[in-house]
């Protein structure tokens, strides 16, 4: 059991180590590309806060980090989360916009009376 736990562990330093290794990159250059505020809600962020602020990959894709930032957009926390959850939800569901959907033919009490009728006699 110990050792998987070290291993476990090992991999999830690892993967804190690439991930801050990744977003230092490209979160320094956002935040020196974009003024400090969220692109959703418009709260403005001090330095203070800014753990608060997060750049969010406008394709989805955290790989795709163009010099020029745009693939990015700076988001607050709160809304990070509901960006990720719409696209969540297009990938699961499917499109979000309504679609036309045709009336319901079908009658199910069309031939009633006629049937209590035969049924009663």
């Amino acid at each position: 059991m110990t050792s998987q736990k070290k291993t476990l562990d090992q991999v999830l330093a690892e993967q804190r180590e690439y991930n801050a290794k990744r977003a230092s990159g490209y979160r320094e250059k956002a935040l020196k590309l974009y003024p400090w505020t969220c692109g959703r809600c418009a709260r403005d962020f001090e330095r203070k806060g800014l753990s608060e602020l997060t750049v969010h990959h406008v394709d989805h894709n955290h790989d795709n980090n163009p010099a020029d930032g745009s693939n990015w957009e700076l988001l607050c926390i709160y809304c990070h989360d509901e960006e990720h959850t719409k696209f969540e939800n297009l990938v699961r569901y499917g499109s979000t916009t309504e679609k036309k959907v045709k009336a319901a033919t079908f009658n199910p009490f069309a031939d009633l009376k006629a049937k209590m009728e035969g049924k009663d006699s």
